[in-house]
């Protein structure tokens, strides 16, 4: 698999971004982090926006940067589509001639992407005809992503594309994104601090904490690190399980799913059976049972689990996260007490226990 090698040490008088990463160039890959971190900054170097006075990058095979041989593509000498926080549409110009304006810009014999490929994927024939202040927030967004796609990038860059829109819009537009990754194999960039779009999206995440990149990987493995909860909320730590959508349970306002033979209760959600469902369970939402369970318990998902790793917590003295194997990796947040108590070690078998209503569908 090609890479994208990225250096980049940029200092402003309140703010220094320093990161070296190399990323895979297929799926998705998040720019994790809270606001003011410096995620806007590193996607604006990877466009040639921000010059980085010691920054490389190099695309595959080809040297897009290399400030020490004085080599640096300016961004209209870049592959790539840049899809920012606002549409930044044409006013005056329709939908159709606004998606033709990225068109035009690609030779005949360099566009890789067609104007009724990408008119049917984002689902914009009947807006073809309008002008953007006719359009809602998403439909307006879809637009934008789909006049960045019509320049055939060999790199989408989207720069927390869904932060105007409110919820209902976010969801609307979410499966056209993930449509995208499944349908054009356009690797993609994709900045932002909201962990539910991560989790829908994302295949890879750079986190990134005060201008400095402090994990990479897969998103399963990221957010199974014992030491991610020193280097982020801890409200976003947890387990992202891989799930199919099993049964559904309207009378109780749940669905069940099922990953590695294992099944669990999750809050309802509106999905056909056989769909394909990331599932994130928090590192505090998590608690550990040695011996046999309760056979009657209010708490709808226990798991047979094995202790892989114990680790200190850097934040909290009194507590300490727990790896575990359940199939996949699962993680738990326990009392340094708890942990005495059940006197845990590696390898030793538990239970783990959460209740359905704790899980991110």
């Amino acid at each position: 698999m090609s890479a994208l090698t990225a250096q980049f040490d940029v200092q402003y008088a309140t703010f220094h971004l320093h990161a070296a990463v190399d990323i895979p160039l297929q799926g998705v890959t998040a720019i994790f982090g809270p606001s003011g971190c410096g995620k806007t900054t590193f996607l604006r170097c990877m466009a040639g926006l921000e010059r980085s006075s010691r920054g490389v990058i190099r695309f595959g095979d080809v040297v897009w940067q290399d400030e020490a041989r004085r080599i640096f593509l300016p961004v209209v000498k870049r592959p790539i589509g840049y899809v920012f926080q606002e549409p930044r549409l044409f006013p005056h110009l329709s939908v159709r001639a606004n998606l033709a304006y990225g068109f035009r810009r690609i030779p005949r014999k360099q566009r890789r992407l067609s104007f009724e490929r990408i008119v049917e994927i984002l689902d914009l024939h009947n807006l073809l005809n309008r002008r953007p202040h006719h359009l809602s927030g998403g439909e307006q967004q879809r637009v934008a992503i789909g006049r960045a796609l019509l320049t055939s990038p060999a790199l989408l860059l989207m720069d927390e594309p869904l932060s105007s829109l409110d919820m209902t819009r976010k969801n609307e537009i979410l499966p056209f994104l993930q449509r995208l990754n499944q349908d054009l194999h356009v690797p993609v960039l994709y900045v932002s601090h909201d962990l539910n779009e991560i989790l829908q999206l994302a295949d890879h995440v750079v986190v990134i904490k005060e201008g400095t990149i402090v994990a990479t990987g897969t998103i399963q493995d990221v957010f199974a690190r014992l030491d991610l909860p020193g280097l982020v909320e801890p409200n976003v730590v947890g387990a992202v399980l891989e799930t199919t959508v099993a049964a559904q349970e309207p009378q109780f306002g749940l669905t069940r799913v099922e990953f590695s033979g294992r099944s669990l209760f999750i809050p309802q959600q509106a999905l056909p059976i056989g769909t394909s469902l990331r599932v994130q369970i928090l590192a505090r939402d998590v608690s550990l049972v040695v011996g046999v369970p309760a056979a009657q318990s209010s708490v709808l998902n226990a798991l047979e689990a094995r202790v892989i790793e114990i680790g200190e917590s850097r934040s909290d003295p009194y507590t300490v996260k727990v790896k575990l194997d359940v199939g996949c990796p699962l993680l738990a947040m326990i009392t340094r007490k708890s942990l005495h108590q059940l006197k845990l070690h590696p390898g030793q078998k538990v239970h783990a226990h959460f209740k359905a209503v704790a899980l991110r569908g």
